[in-house]
């Protein structure tokens, strides 16, 4: 083999056997941060607008804590922010998977290597 093996795995928080975050909410956080929309958001990823908001129901649920504040109507219409719990929620995600890949690839080599 040319090129070397390598990994990946989608990881999941869970609370009592529940899923409250992954990589799907933190693509849905990262879209609320960069459009200020759910909505859009949402239709990015090819997600309705209910399903989001019931998967961001289900986290904050679990969390006990709110992710989005919404802004209600207006000249341009509503939006959605993150609150600072899900900033650092989210960041600490992106990070816990940086490290977490460079575990794997660390033994991938470990066991694969030679193969």
């Amino acid at each position: 083999m040319e090129k070397p093996l390598t990994s990946d795995t989608l990881l999941r928080l869970r609370y009592d056997g529940q899923k409250v975050f992954g990589p799907g909410i933190a693509r849905l956080l990262e879209g609320i941060e960069t459009h200020g929309s759910l909505r859009q958001s949402a239709a990015e990823m090819g997600m309705s607008y209910n399903k989001a908001w019931n998967i961001i129901k289900n986290s904050e649920l679990q969390f006990q804590q709110p992710l989005i504040e919404r802004k209600i109507g207006g000249v341009r219409g509503g939006g959605a922010v993150l609150t600072p719990f899900a900033q650092e929620l989210l960041c600490r995600y992106r990070a816990f998977e940086q490290a977490a890949q460079r575990e794997l690839d660390r033994l991938v080599e470990q066991y694969f290597e030679g193969m």
